[in-house]
């Protein structure tokens, strides 16, 4: 294979031309565009090649010449044959290569091939700098402690949903589901083992079951060797699949052609889409120009100079690579344009604030006037989930006032009755109680920065551990970096969120412990970093030489905040007696803290502090009709003490000391201010134990086996992390990976204990939001005790709840067309830069945000994917635009 054949083979990778069947996502725009990458490549490269050449070395060819000339003149004069100067022939040499120019063509396609094959890999684009064999150079900025991970300047945009679920409908309406079997884990936390690589293949041992009348074909992803292709493991599964799939969904296999693949079905089709969906771009560089521009220049000055021989090499061997490395420059720059049009197109399409899809509302039945109560009882779909969510049978109006806690759904209703219900609550913003996002968080986060900015008291979130029994899927054998990516990215935007004096606490287990440390405090250097370690199962999980029974808590608080020895509240100050028992506590001990102290007996108010007494004056109590004095005796005449003194009694009298009746026996009692609530740095306990805590009291909430999470937090360790990030009984918390709602479920039985109005913002993209997140809320607002599924009270709590689904990524990139700017009749150079610079955004921009949607702004659709079919769905763009612009809603 020549050189070039090399570096078209090598282009055809990076601009995905080799994947012409893939219809989503930026595969479906560059196939649109295939025929200007074509043409780049095919015949506008080696032009540039050449022209950059020919430019040099004409330049070059007349230097050495001239050169040549004057050095045989001087020799000749000398009397020195002109062939026997090692100088002359050296020149001679440079000028024979120097009209070779097939020779030089041939290099500069082979550097460059080298150079983008090197830092390309399966859709990503790695900071791989090799400064000679085996040894890398990290960029250094001169920072005091720098994390540094191969992927560090992108953004990662795979969720494991996208790797969980995949369905799509046959012709005859029945419906098929890729799912994946268990991943299997690896001996090296960060490499694949030896030479191998992560591929999806059937699973053989079961690769279809038909469930409830639902195909689900079973995939494994696991480590290769990297000589096994996937397109052979993708053929390997078609026919296995031909020999077990049921005889009911043969429409499988009805055929969905191509222009290269005549005789595809459609389960290769969608087989391909679903390896492909979970193979390719898991990063978009964040700047990708800037960072391939830089690499270039270090490797010509690596491996085409080779500057670590510049002192043992003649000076005229650097001259000679001058021409090579004018065309590597003027071709690979262009390359690079392109490449980075591309990239920067998909990072604007990912940070480009997302739509709200659908917003709902989840209300109790109490701030529901009761007029609406007769439509509210013949929606049948709302009365069957009351029935599901709380084992609440209602059948008429008497019934519906005497359950104010049940929460109207509004998805249940037309828009009509939605909004008039939304239209009856003054200050809906400050009544909702919390906002739910069904979304990727980073996708949320971003969106609801301009309204919720420096608003939040407190982040708690518990991100995946990456262990070997919740690891994030990856590739390229960067799972650490894969995970550092994953979290830093979504830390960093919710930065904003917090106000000057929040705290975070992120919790985490061993595996990534040390890396989320730097992460933190990379995005956080105005802040102190604590850890705690929390004993979150006392039985032990199973590990190499030791059973692990902790996790850690690291929290982030701003310089100055003493989280470990603030005072509690004075609601929960201590009302004691002044009477001082135990260590300490006996008349000789401190003798000038045993007096008198008379009271009114009727009124019990202090009338007068008595001196205090020698030991060795022992008086009698004294009484009379109208006050009596109370010394420090105990109920068995042992003399003891007070534990303040004369001076602070009588400043205090009747104030925060004071006289109590008790059984018909007189005490003083005072209030002692709360002690210091120590924040201690191991938390243990029956109450941090997550399987009582999480994983029974989800079993109590949905019923044994009905769930779908695993992993839940105690909810008592939630509470206790929220209530060490402020007293604030109206505080805003923020949990970005909210799982099963764990979170929501701690600030209500706070609100419940105290009468607090925290608030949630709650966010979760997983297909449980559904199943778990969002009714956990509900049924926990209902009730705070469950058994089997079933409320075991109604101590219900007042609430609004506003839920929204957001469009994904994949639906952005769904909802793009290209237009073809036919007006544009660019020739030449102007052509050139359109195609390298400016076609993507040009050609797209009337379709990534369409100002037409604000003629009918209550009409505006979106397609959105379901079950991998591209339905129109209507836009909440009033709700959008609240975001985006920052603005709360008094009325509707």
């Amino acid at each position: 294979m020549s050189n070039y054949s090399q570096l078209k083979e090598v282009l055809n990778d990076i601009f995905e031309l080799n994947k012409a069947d893939l219809d989503f996502g930026i595969y479906r725009i560059m196939n649109q565009k295939r025929k200007q990458v074509n043409e780049f490549i095919e015949k506008h490269l080696p032009e540039d090649i050449r022209q950059a050449l020919s430019e040099t070395q004409s330049t070059d060819k007349t230097e050495i010449e001239n050169e040549l000339k004057t050095l045989k003149k001087n020799l000749d004069d000398a009397g020195i044959l002109a062939e026997e100067s090692p100088k002359y022939n050296t020149l001679k040499e440079r000028l024979q290569s120097v009209q070779n120019t097939d020779v030089l063509e041939q290099e500069v396609f082979s550097h460059l091939a080298n150079f983008f094959k090197r830092y390309y890999k399966d859709g990503d684009f790695i900071s791989m700098r090799r400064y000679k064999k085996d040894v890398y150079a990290i960029p250094y900025e001169g920072e005091e402690v720098k994390l540094h991970w191969a992927n560090h300047d992108q953004y990662y945009i795979k969720s494991s949903e996208n790797f969980k679920n995949y369905s799509f409908k046959t012709p005859d309406g029945k419906t098929v589901n890729f799912q994946l079997k268990e991943v299997s884990t690896e001996q090296n936390n960060n490499k694949t083992q030896g030479d191998a690589e992560r591929r999806f293949a059937i699973f053989k041992e079961l690769p279809v079951e038909e469930i409830d009348g639902v195909l689900n074909i079973n995939f494994v992803y696991e480590p290769f060797s990297k000589v096994t292709k996937q397109e052979s493991l993708l053929s390997e599964a078609l026919e296995l699949l031909t020999e077990n799939v049921p005889s009911t969904f043969t429409s499988v296999f009805t055929l969905s052609p191509t222009e290269k693949n005549s005789k595809r079905t459609l389960l290769e089709k969608h087989l391909n889409n679903y390896v492909s969906k979970n193979s390719f771009d898991y990063f978009i560089h964040k700047d990708l120009g800037g960072f391939l521009s830089r690499e270039l220049d270090f490797y010509i000055k690596n491996e085409v100079l080779y500057l670590d021989d510049i002192n043992t090499k003649q000076g005229d061997f650097f001259l000679a690579q001058l021409s090579k490395v004018k065309a590597i420059k003027i071709v690979a720059g262009k390359i690079i344009t392109f490449l980075a049009q591309i990239e920067d197109f998909q990072k604007k399409l990912w940070l480009k604030k997302k739509f709200v899809i659908r917003t709902d509302y989840c209300i109790t039945l109490d701030k529901i006037p009761s007029i609406y109560y007769p439509e509210i009882l013949q929606n049948k779909a709302q009365l069957s989930e009351w029935k599901a969510l709380f084992d609440i049978q209602i059948e008429n109006i008497e019934q519906l006032n005497a359950e104010q806690f049940l929460l109207l759904d509004t998805k249940f209703f037309d828009e009509s009755f939605k909004d008039k219900i939304i239209s009856e609550i003054d200050d809906l913003d400050y009544q909702t109680n919390g906002l739910l996002i069904n979304s990727d968080n980073f996708q949320a986060l971003h969106l609801i920065t301009e309204k919720y900015s420096e608003k939040v008291d407190g982040i708690y979130i518990d991100p995946p551990y990456n262990t070997d029994a919740t690891e994030i899927v990856y590739k390229n054998g960067f799972k650490d970096s894969s995970w550092c990516s994953l979290i830093e990215n979504r830390v960093s935007i919710s930065k904003p969120l917090l106000h000057d004096s929040a705290i975070t606490c992120t919790t985490i287990d061993e595996c990534e412990v040390d890396n989320l440390s730097l992460i933190l405090k990379g995005v956080f250097p105005e802040r102190n970093l604590r850890p705690t370690i929390i004993e979150y199962n006392h039985r032990g999980r199973v590990k190499s030489n030791f059973a692990i029974t902790h996790e850690y808590g690291l929290w982030m608080i701003p310089n100055g905040t003493d989280l470990i020895t603030r005072k509690k509240e004075i609601s929960d100050d201590i009302k004691r007696n002044l009477r001082r028992t135990g260590t300490d506590s006996l008349r000789q001990d401190v003798p000038k803290q045993f007096y008198g102290i008379e009271v009114d007996r009727k009124t019990l108010q202090i009338i007068k502090v008595h001196d205090s007494l020698r030991v060795e004056e022992a008086i009698p109590i004294h009484n009379n009709s109208e006050t009596i004095v109370i010394y420090p005796i105990d109920e068995d005449g042992i003399e003891r003490r007070w534990y303040y003194g004369r001076d602070r009694v009588e400043l205090e009298a009747n104030d925060t000391v004071w006289c109590k009746i008790i059984k018909g026996a007189y005490h003083i009692h005072y209030h002692q201010d709360g002690k210091p609530k120590m924040r201690k740095s191991v938390w243990v306990g029956n109450l941090m134990d997550a399987s009582t805590h999480g994983t029974e009291l989800l079993n109590d909430l949905f019923g044994m086996g009905s769930r779908d999470f695993s992993f839940p937090k105690s909810i008592y360790a939630v509470k206790d992390s929220l209530e060490s990030m402020t007293f604030d009984k109206n505080a805003v918390y923020l949990d970005y990976f909210a799982g099963s709602g764990t979170t929501r479920h701690a600030t209500i039985r706070m609100n419940r204990e105290d009468g607090g109005q925290r608030k949630f913002i709650l966010i979760e993209m997983g297909t449980y939001f559904s199943t778990v997140t969002k009714p956990r809320v509900q049924k926990a607002t209902y009730s705070d005790n469950w058994k089997n599924g079933k409320p075991q009270d109604k101590s219900g709590i007042s609430q609004i709840i506003k839920y929204q689904v957001l469009e994904g990524y994949e639906d952005t990139l769904n909802n793009l067309y290209l237009e073809n700017k036919t007006e544009l009749d660019f020739t030449g150079k102007a052509k050139e830069e359109y195609v390298l610079q400016y076609m993507l955004e040009l050609e797209s921009r009337d379709h990534l945000f369409n100002l037409q949607m604000f003629r009918k702004p209550f009409e505006y659709q979106l397609k959105v994917t379901e079950n991998n079919e591209l339905k129109p769905t209507k836009v909440d763009l009033v709700e959008t635009f609240n975001y985006l612009i920052g603005l709360y809603v008094s009325k509707v």
